[in-house]
């Protein structure tokens, strides 16, 4: 009987296109009443003022549920999330950050994103660059919101000329010996990502990495130590450096540029950076929970996010006017995320960092 009905109510939506129209709608006013009723989402966002705003005010003016936002750069949500629950509470309902196919995917606490979508502006896939929405794992539980070309190397511009610059080969010369630094790649961070993209490139590969070392690479942990070292000169050339704090010092007048990746023969990586979505189970406001999934992953909420952190979205009627128009991801561009990507660096990148660095 229960196939009767639904054969006969995907009829009805085929003959009745309005009557289809308005059971999503009746399905979301349903969810709006009771997530007003639960009066607010609780979430772990990115680290910054910026971010937090973009993700909490216009979704609260718009629907009036409170966010209750939780800062944190990736890292410490695991162990909060596994206390809790040993405790029994189950406290949040979503998460955006990075990294969350290693952080939070092995822990089991995720719910499929797409149960929780209800408006037509984000079921349509042709809205999203690639056609459909991009997942990380076979349980569509990790979402992929910002994957954008990757800003490897800056240089301090009144030691360095950029239109010299079209390889990374071109770091391999004499005159870079002992002038060059980098974060760490030994950790994880712009550091690793970068020596993955070396590392997985058919041009340059590990061969490239145990030359790069002998150039005498200054290696730090602080990103802001990092792009001081270049602004000031002491280091006229840096890579694997983090591309928000190298675009606040040239805002600050410091002489910083980026080298565009396009410039560059082997081009960068893509990478989401604290671009990706994930939905707790056993949320505590699962109705509130639903809105703003619908909310973060509309046109609107896209370009609110997109513009805080200077990101591109992978929805494709999002601006991208608020970016360099190198962060655009190019076609064939190499992918530094996802687990595949986790398990060359646990399997084949610590190791080489650890032979050419040291521990």
């Amino acid at each position: 009987m229960r196939s009767v009905a639904f054969f006969g109510f995907l009829l009805l939506g085929l003959l009745n296109p309005a009557g289809a129209s308005a059971a999503w709608q009746d399905q979301w006013e349903a969810t709006l009443k009771a997530a007003k009723e639960e009066g607010k989402v609780s979430m772990f966002g990115p680290v910054g003022a910026d971010r937090r705003d973009a993700l909490t005010l216009a979704f609260q003016k718009k629907y009036g549920i409170e966010v209750d936002y939780i800062p944190d750069p990736s890292r410490g949500i695991p162990p909060r999330v596994a206390a809790t629950r040993r405790a029994g509470q189950y406290l949040w309902d979503v998460v955006v950050a990075g990294a969350l196919e290693v952080l939070l995917l092995p822990m089991n606490v995720l719910d499929p994103v797409e149960q929780a979508i209800i408006l037509p502006e984000v079921k349509d896939k042709s809205q999203w660059r690639g056609g459909d929405l991009e997942f990380l794992d076979a349980g569509r539980t990790v979402l992929v919101m910002t994957p954008y070309q990757r800003a490897i190397m800056f240089i301090n511009r009144n030691e360095v000329d950029v239109k010299e610059i079209t390889s990374y080969k071109d770091l391999l010369l004499p005159k870079w010996k002992g002038k060059i630094v980098s974060d760490d790649p030994r950790k994880p961070g712009p550091g690793e990502g970068t020596y993955l993209f070396f590392y997985l490139h058919p041009n340059l590969g590990p061969d490239f990495i145990r030359s790069l070392a002998k150039q005498e690479l200054l290696l730090l942990k602080d990103y802001a130590q990092e792009m001081d070292m270049v602004g000031s000169a002491k280091y006229p050339i840096g890579i694997a450096l983090s591309d928000s704090i190298a675009e606040q010092r040239m805002r600050q007048g410091v002489p910083i540029a980026i080298v565009d990746p396009r410039q560059l023969k082997e081009g960068s990586d893509i990478s989401p950076a604290a671009g990706q979505f994930g939905l707790f189970n056993r949320a505590p406001h699962p109705n509130a929970a639903r809105v703003y999934v619908n909310w973060l992953l509309s046109k609107e909420g896209q370009t609110a996010f997109a513009r805080a952190t200077g990101y591109i979205s992978s929805r494709l009627d999002v601006p991208t006017d608020h970016a360099a128009p190198w962060r655009v991801p190019q076609p064939g561009a190499i992918k530094t995320y996802g687990l595949p990507a986790r398990k060359v660096v646990k399997e084949q990148l610590r190791p080489l960092m650890d032979e050419v660095f040291g521990r």
